[in-house]
């Protein structure tokens, strides 16, 4: 499958921004994971050329089912639409919860849907009808979100993790793990669920960097002369093999946000969940096609209000430090930034001050690089019990997605000699919130 070629900034290509510029499609084969790098991808320049190239995707994962009320559809006044008030924002006729104001304010770059029906309230399944878009079958299993966008916007010569999620919560970590499914071991994410710096990757520290530099260059040279006169798909994937593992060895810098100015990281917020986005924002910089960040845990069964008070303007803060910061950098425009969970909570108030799983009439965003910014599709009753207009469930989201990315939702993968579209057949795109 032809694949899209990206720049990721190597040295070698940053020395020549000219060269860079005339020949980006040249200079996307040689991949490599730099801080000056990074830093260089701020100037305007090289910024507008990488808005041409694939997309990436921040997959920030609400687990547990964060509130509709509470975030993007408030019913004030309602029986059923608890104490918070709704605010305007920057887009007219567009009002979400009061406990996000800073993303009110940033409205204009953010799509709202406000429909989704999708008919599973179990936190297992739904977690993974919503991160697949489809349930597996008896004898085929489903790449996650993750995993098809590392497959279509990734490289084959890609010296960085393809597909990174954060998961440190043990609440719901085993419900919606990384899969890649029948795409195969190579698109599964790089899992990181205790420490933010990803294990086994650092050189052993009784080995010099001129060692590991002269064994690696060694082993490179009994490679060649080995391939020589040889035509061997396995002796080119072992040789591809060991290229990457060096790229990952050499991308640890991209986790370490010490890396990162003191004002940058104030930006975030000192929290968990601010670090690991700020990370999430130096990954796609530096041309990983997909970072879930989950932040757990929503499940609001008993005292909903102050739970969401307590934690959706933390998400509040962090989404819109990190719009700001990819606004700047030139990035918002090549990066789409999903706010999704499981499912919703119930309109209905129970005993215990909380609301329960509900997936009859829930909301998500969409923000950055191929929707249409203030779009709010979609509508539920005053009440919020159902969907009066717009109705849609997870196959039409993930098609909308990936249309959003530039994949055709439309196309077929095969496993064997079996056609598999990449979502379910007679699936259409919501066109309304597409740029």
């Amino acid at each position: 499958m032809a694949r899209r070629k990206t720049f990721c900034g190597s040295q070698d290509h940053m020395v020549d921004r000219r060269s860079f510029l005339g020949g980006v499609g040249a200079a996307a084969t040689g991949f490599a994971a730099s801080m000056s790098a990074l830093d260089a991808l701020q100037a305007p320049a090289l910024a507008a050329e990488l808005k041409k190239q694939s997309k990436r995707v921040i997959l920030l994962w609400l687990a547990g089912g964060a509130s509709q009320l509470e975030t993007w559809d408030p019913k004030p006044g309602a029986a059923t639409g608890g104490p918070f008030r709704a605010i305007k924002t920057n887009v007219p006729g567009v009002a979400i919860s009061e406990l996000m104001p800073q993303m009110a304010k940033r409205m204009n770059h953010t799509c709202i849907i406000r429909s989704l029906n999708t008919r599973n309230g179990d936190h297992g399944s739904a977690a993974k009808l919503m991160m697949q878009g489809r349930k597996d079958e008896a004898s085929l299993k489903y790449p996650d979100l993750g995993a098809v966008v590392a497959r279509e916007l990734g490289h084959a010569d890609s010296k960085v993790p393809d597909y990174v999620s954060f998961y440190f919560a043990s609440e719901g970590q085993s419900f919606a793990p990384g899969v890649s499914g029948f795409l195969g071991a190579r698109y599964a994410p790089m899992e990181l669920y205790k420490s933010m710096m990803p294990e086994n990757i650092a050189k052993l520290p009784g080995i010099s960097d001129l060692d590991h530099t002269g064994r690696s260059d060694l082993r490179e040279l009994l490679s060649r002369r080995f391939t020589q006169g040889r035509d061997n798909g396995t002796l080119a994937s072992h040789n591809e093999a060991y290229q990457r593992v060096r790229g990952l060895m050499a991308s640890d810098k991209l986790f370490d946000i010490t890396k990162e100015p003191q004002a940058m990281r104030d930006k975030y917020g000192p929290t968990l969940f601010g670090e690991q986005v700020l990370v999430a924002r130096r990954l796609i910089e530096a041309c990983v096609p997909c970072v879930r960040v989950a932040r757990a845990w929503w499940d609001s069964h008993g005292q909903n209000f102050e739970t969401h008070q307590e934690m959706v303007p933390e998400l509040d803060h962090v989404m819109a430090a990190l719009v700001d910061d990819l606004k700047d950098r030139g990035l918002l425009e090549s990066t789409l930034i999903i706010t999704l969970a499981e499912f919703g909570r119930t309109p209905g108030i129970n005993p215990s001050l909380g609301r329960d799983h509900f997936a009859n009439a829930w909301s998500m965003s969409m923000t950055g690089g191929g929707i249409k910014g203030g779009a709010c599709y979609g509508k539920t009753d005053p009440t919020g019990n159902r969907v009066v207009d717009g109705e849609i469930g997870a196959a039409q989201l993930f098609a909308t997605i990936y249309k959003a990315l530039g994949i055709n939702p439309h196309k077929k993968y095969y496993v064997g000699t079996r056609p598999i579209p990449l979502v379910d057949e007679g699936t259409k795109e919501v066109k309304a919130v597409l740029a």
